[in-house]
């Protein structure tokens, strides 16, 4: 959201054994329990139909109109604020319930009336961060300070900020120029979006023996006639030969980068999976120009510099030198990595002189961390069944905050699919906390998304009530696989990620609902889940949870030593690429030239300055990275966060990382604030020194702990003669 208003078919036997499993495990009823009235979907009565999406948003109008009327009159400065804040909850909820359904409803009516909800309520979000009454309203709140609590004054502040980012304090012809780029942005961000996921590409192998019998669920057959047969003749089966069809959507194209043995099957699935889509190098194109030209409008040098003046980063010069340092300190662990991958291959091939071209990285890779740590995966899944992973988010919770989890039963109407779940957080002597749908599982035509909806945000609506926050939590496991019913520890690492911006808007504890939870400054907001990664990786949380589903036996402790060794393993090029990244966005939506910008060549010459690999001509790998569309300049806040986490797992978690006394630092002096508090404040609240570090008169990371962390100091250390 812009300016002021931010944002069952089975199988198996298998896989119902599974989620009968879950159920039984989080559910306690009894046959006594009362009866549950019938509700809409995710709690609201409006809901109940796909029709009752037009009343939801005539309700928000209605009701925000009111509001609006209200504040105009200048009624005092915590009324103002305490009225800004329900319009932006009531039309909050729309927009995060619209996208929601959007994503995860298996109804197409529905997904249908609340793509239309979601096209309404944007409208009016536009007249509302264009209303001048509003504006001049926040503005005398805000010089009315001396009336307002801490956070509303904050509130005040922001409210002020994040209109005039929209331009409502600009000239007549200036704010209309400005409001029809917006919209442009907006509608290039959603084709930039929808062409990833119609246009994934695709590439035809032949003969079909090329692709591993375990990646055959991931591929459709297809025949072709043999050189020499007779085409106007009836085909016999021997005359055709079978191959497959590969769609190259990103999970399937990393499965055959990996899996795939056949160097040249490779290549063309790397080469055709990084060609598409084609249309996104004009969409991208307009979306830099139209960025570009709003922040001229707005004052600015570039979009980049509008992107990051409220973040702690504050300027995109600092961005830039963040990230260039963090090339220069990274490069000679990941020159060293990719030496090590160009000698495997060379031992394996037999060969002294071969090139290591950039579709052979996941292949050489995987089969490097099979043969140090003698590691199967499919055995590590077999000791993360979904119920067992959920088991871990319980033992979190519980040891962590004191506060129990436990599924609830859903109303009437109220879920939108059989394998949704709902869970109450509840704390012994607060109550209830808050609650939280899980999504987990994919299916036809669901959004391919991992990701947290806050339904809800925490706000407190009267001196004796407390709106508590409602979040789902969505992700895609299992793919084509349902039959296993176990999640890879990369899928394990994500639900706990996602876990994490969960608890933050869960926890947070704010008066406001323009504070609560993940609503936080772009480059602090990836802390929480980066955070509670570690946990997915920590032999004393997996033996709390990870059970083979077979056996019951506890996940050995060699096994996940193996695993963090193989993720050590290449840890330095994974970095690499995440600054490589970051550096794109940054490049792409910083001061543009007066000619038209080729970002096909800036990528190809960043790949060449910031990695250790080649660029592949042909391949414009950028038009399917979604975060230039999302984020625009902020994808570094991804190395902000990993930074932030890195120093507070070592510095508060890491001794004892399930006692009261961490989950009590992290929640009272971290999650329960929200963006109620600067950043940079409840970050040294929480570790003190070590850190922050000040650049400019800007903040960035102390990269201390991650440079111990992933063992590359000492390079640096070594290379620059300390």
């Amino acid at each position: 959201m812009s300016a002021l208003f931010r944002r069952r078919r089975r199988s198996s036997a298998l896989a119902s054994y599974f989620y009968g499993h879950v159920r039984n495990f989080f559910t306690h009823t009894s046959s006594t329990a009362p009866l549950i009235e019938a509700t809409g979907l995710y709690g609201f009565n409006h809901l109940k139909t796909p029709k009752g999406f037009q009343r939801f948003v005539d309700d928000a109008i209605e009701r925000s109109n009111e509001l609006v009327n209200y504040i105009s009159g200048m009624p005092s400065a915590p009324h103002i604020i305490q009225s800004m804040d329900e319009i932006s909850d009531t039309v909050c909820s729309v927009i995060d319930s619209a996208e929601l359904c959007r994503a995860t409803h298996p109804d197409r009516v529905f997904v249908e009336e609340a793509s239309k909800a979601s096209l309404r309520i944007n409208e009016y979000i536009h007249y509302l961060n264009t209303n001048h009454s509003l504006y001049k309203a926040v503005v005398k709140a805000e010089e009315d300070a001396h009336l307002l609590s801490e956070e509303a004054q904050r509130v005040a502040h922001h409210l002020r900020l994040d209109l005039e980012k929209g331009g409502i304090h600009l000239c007549n012809e200036k704010l209309g120029q400005a409001n029809q780029l917006n919209m442009d942005i907006v509608q290039l961000c959603r084709e930039f979006n929808e062409n990833i996921i119609t246009d994934p590409g695709h590439v035809d192998i032949f003969p079909a023996s090329c692709i591993p019998k375990k990646l055959h669920h991931l591929v459709k057959p297809i025949y072709r006639t043999r050189s020499g047969a007779f085409r106007g003749s009836a085909l016999s089966a021997s005359m055709k030969e079978k191959g497959f069809q590969l769609v190259t959507e990103p999970n399937t194209l990393s499965s055959i980068l990996q899996w795939v043995s056949d160097a040249e099957v490779r290549k063309m699935a790397y080469v055709q999976g990084n060609s598409v889509p084609h249309a996104n190098l004009g969409i991208l194109d307009k979306l830099i120009a139209a960025r570009h030209e709003f922040a001229q409008i707005m004052g600015h040098n570039s979009y980049a510099e509008f992107a990051v003046q409220s973040s702690m980063a504050s300027s995109p010069n600092v961005v830039l030198s963040f990230l260039l340092e963090m090339s220069e300190i990274v490069r000679p662990k990941a020159d060293e990595e990719f030496k090590a991958i160009w000698n495997f291959k060379r031992e394996k091939s037999g060969q002294l002189c071969v090139d290591l071209e950039p579709w052979d990285e996941t292949y050489y890779t995987a089969l490097m961390k099979s043969s140090a740590y003698d590691l199967d995966s499919s055995v590590v899944a077999s000791y993360f069944p979904l119920s067992q992973c959920l088991e871990g988010l319980k033992v979190l919770t519980e040891s962590l905050f004191g506060v129990t989890f436990h599924c609830i039963p859903l109303a009437p109407g109220e879920s939108w699919h059989p394998d949704v779940l709902k869970i109450c957080l509840h704390h012994p002597d607060e109550g209830d906390l808050g609650h939280l749908y899980l999504d987990l599982k994919s299916r036809n035509n669901k959004h391919p998304v991992c990701a947290h909806f806050a339904i809800k945000g925490g706000r407190r609506v009267s001196e004796t009530e407390y709106q508590l926050p409602v979040v789902a939590l969505v992700c895609n496991f299992f793919g084509s696989k349902p039959a296993s019913g176990m999640l890879n520890h990369w899928e394990v690492e994500t639900l706990f990620h996602e876990f994490g911006h969960a608890l933050h808007s869960l926890l947070s504890r704010t008066d406001y609902q323009h504070f609560s939870g993940t609503r936080v400054v772009l480059d602090f907001a990836e802390t929480p889940s980066n955070l509670f990664e570690y946990y997915a990786w920590d032999f004393r949380v997996l033996k709390k949870f990870a059970r083979h589903y077979s056996t019951g036996d506890i996940i050995p402790e060699d096994m996940v030593k193996s695993m963090l060794g193989a993720k050590q393993m290449f840890s330095a090029t994974e970095l690499q690429r995440q600054i490589f990244y970051a550096l794109i966005d940054q490049k792409l939506f910083g001061e543009q030239p007066s000619s038209v910008r080729d970002t096909v060549s800036l990528v190809a010459e960043l790949k060449r300055q910031h990695t250790s690999w080649k660029h592949v001509d042909g391949t414009h790998w950028h038009t399917r990275f979604n975060h230039l569309a999302s984020y625009g300049a902020g994808y570094y806040s991804y190395l902000y966060a990993k930074c932030f986490a890195a120093t507070i797992w070592q510095k508060i978690c890491q001794e004892d990382p399930l006692s009261l006394a961490t989950g009590s630092a992290i929640r009272f002096k971290f999650l329960q604030h929200g963006g109620a508090k600067d950043a940079g404040d409840i970050l040294n609240d929480l570790v003190g020194k070590g850190i922050l570090n000040s650049r400019y008169g800007s903040i960035i990371p102390d990269i201390t702990s991650l440079s111990h962390e992933m063992e590359i100091k000492n390079c640096y250390q070594e290379q620059h003669g300390f």
